[in-house]
């Protein structure tokens, strides 16, 4: 008997719903062309839901989603909600309890003509950022001393684990052993500052790195890893480094492979339920008018059918996606694409079919 496949489904804030909405249309389009079972159940997660109940998440929700292959969202954040509240109470409680230590964020570019680097081309943005996900500075470590007084003292510690840095380590040489393409993985860190932390990251990496002696190993700094995907991006292969470096750096490789709108991250358990977004946010400027750019999100869908085991399809829809972009697009901008939200959707499942 065949697979099953249950995935969760939260549409979120803003145009979360929109572009999880034409995600749904390209895994429809996907599963009857590769012939596999999926159901999906939403949840209502988000901040219209906080605003009625006051409550972020419901009891046993983290329990229930435990139960699913894998967790397609679509975004967090309301701005009638203080900020925190939803993304420390949905994305990072979600991140933390179902133990998701990978953010993996691939940076590729599918058109030239988006990328904001000049004479660069396809052929020099395809790496892949390996980010630690549930340690560092994100932990919420530290507190107040003399709060709104004149000698307040804020602090806010890093966590770095052995085991959390090995396993993460670990995750970026299996990762580029299988990409197939420069078999090189670079250390992104501080270690001429961060004498702690990145001493336990540096050393961690140089003993991993024995176990793949067919990989190559390169280290920078943060600074100028930026540096380098602005001037080189065709340098890198597999970038891996801490929560808050990773945090920085993906932003930066949206950009350099056309911006937001194209750009999707997994948020991933490998023995265990991954969730998958588009990176941009809300955005809640552009909700309800159908033109915000729904590609991330279906990128997203992508990687989520990569993640339970469907290589072809999400081959497919990735390929779907180049061809909608490079035939179609004029932009990748929410309301210059030359095509509505829903279109785009239509396209990508056309192309899959």
């Amino acid at each position: 008997m065949s697979k099953t496949y249950k995935i969760a489904v939260i549409p979120g804030d803003g145009t979360g719903p929109e572009v999880v909405n034409e995600g749904l249309k390209v895994l429809r389009a996907a599963g009857s062309k590769f012939n596999f079972k999926y159901e999906t159940k939403g949840f209502d997660f988000g901040g219209e839901r906080f605003l009625k109940t006051e409550e972020v998440l419901p009891e046993g929700a983290v329990e229930e989603l435990k139960t699913f292959d894998a967790i397609y969202l679509g975004a967090i954040g309301d701005p009638r909600v203080k900020p925190g509240i939803l993304e420390k109470g949905i994305l990072l409680r979600l991140r933390f309890e179902l133990d998701q230590y990978i953010n993996l964020r691939p940076v590729k570019l599918y058109d030239k003509r988006f990328c904001p680097l000049r004479d660069k081309e396809e052929k020099d943005v395809d790496f892949v950022v390996v980010r630690e996900n549930t340690e560092g500075l994100y932990c919420g470590a530290g507190g107040f001393l003399r709060k709104d007084t004149a000698f307040e003292v804020a602090i806010q510690e890093s966590i770095n684990t052995y085991k959390g840095v090995e396993r993460t380590i670990r995750f970026a040489f299996e990762y580029a052993k299988k990409r197939n393409q420069k078999k090189q993985v670079t250390l992104c860190g501080k270690t001429n500052v961060l004498t702690y932390a990145f001493d336990l990251w540096e050393r961690t990496f140089h003993k991993v790195s024995k176990d793949y002696p067919d990989i190559k190993t390169d280290y920078a700094h943060v600074d100028a890893t930026c540096m380098w995907m602005v001037k080189n991006p065709e340098w890198f292969d597999v970038i891996v480094t801490d929560n808050m470096f990773g945090d920085i750096i993906t932003d930066l490789g949206a950009m350099v492979q056309g911006g937001m709108g194209i750009a999707a991250g997994g948020n991933i358990n490998p023995r265990g339920v991954g969730m998958f977004e588009p990176i941009g946010g809300s955005a809640p400027k552009y909700t309800g008018k159908d033109v915000i750019n729904p590609l991330a999100a279906i990128c997203a869908l992508s990687m989520l059918l990569e993640f339970i085991g469907q290589d072809e399809a999400a081959r497919k829809v990735e390929q779907a996606v180049i061809k909608v972009v490079k035939e179609k697009l004029k932009s990748l901008s929410a309301g210059k694409m030359g095509y509505s939200t829903s279109q785009v959707g239509d396209l990508v499942a056309a192309a899959i079919g």
